[in-house]
């Protein structure tokens, strides 16, 4: 059965915390990590990943800790001739710069084209939008940045509408 909140355990547990010192403590890891972070993130040292959303390189992210700022989140994607990304369910407030390619990203399946230069605004909806980014251009790759908020650590990984994968990248090989 799950702990209500309201046995004696969990009041002895809580009370032998100062969460007031824990509050401090943090500020100072904080400050540490902005003291000695990274300012320049250099996108030729960075790994590109394959995940269940495509090949991305992470500059920012929840569990990247060694930056200056963790109040963003912000990705490079590639999208290989000819394919396209995962489909996925999030909250939305994404702003995505495409570097290069020709393709169109579906929001809640409307089309909406898109070339290199171009700006991809996603909504923020309550009820959250399903996205999938694809690329025409049979033999270039497309590129693009992306940039978010990080609610992640405020607001859970579902941030109210739930965070769902719903299709895979077809270069992602578990």
């Amino acid at each position: 059965m799950a702990d209500d909140g309201n046995t004696e355990e969990r009041k002895q547990r809580l009370a032998s915390i100062n969460f007031w010192d824990e509050l401090l403590a943090l500020r100072d890891r904080q400050r540490e990590n902005r003291k000695n972070g990274l300012m320049v993130i250099k996108g030729s040292k960075l790994p590109q990943e394959t995940n269940r959303q495509g090949l991305m390189k992470w500059y920012l992210h929840p569990s990247i800790e060694d930056t200056i700022l963790s109040t963003h989140m912000f990705f490079e994607q590639e999208i290989p001739p000819g394919s396209r990304s995962g489909r996925l369910k999030f909250q939305g407030e994404q702003v995505i710069y495409i570097l290069e390619g020709k393709g169109y990203t579906l929001i809640d399946g409307v089309k909406h084209h898109w070339n290199a230069g171009d700006v991809l605004n996603l909504p923020l909806r309550k009820p959250g939008i399903i996205v999938q980014h694809v690329n025409e251009d049979m033999e270039k790759p497309a590129r693009f940045v992306a940039a978010e908020p990080n609610f992640f650590h405020t607001t859970s990984v579902d941030r109210g509408s739930g965070f769902e994968q719903i299709e895979d990248a077809p270069e992602y090989k578990r």
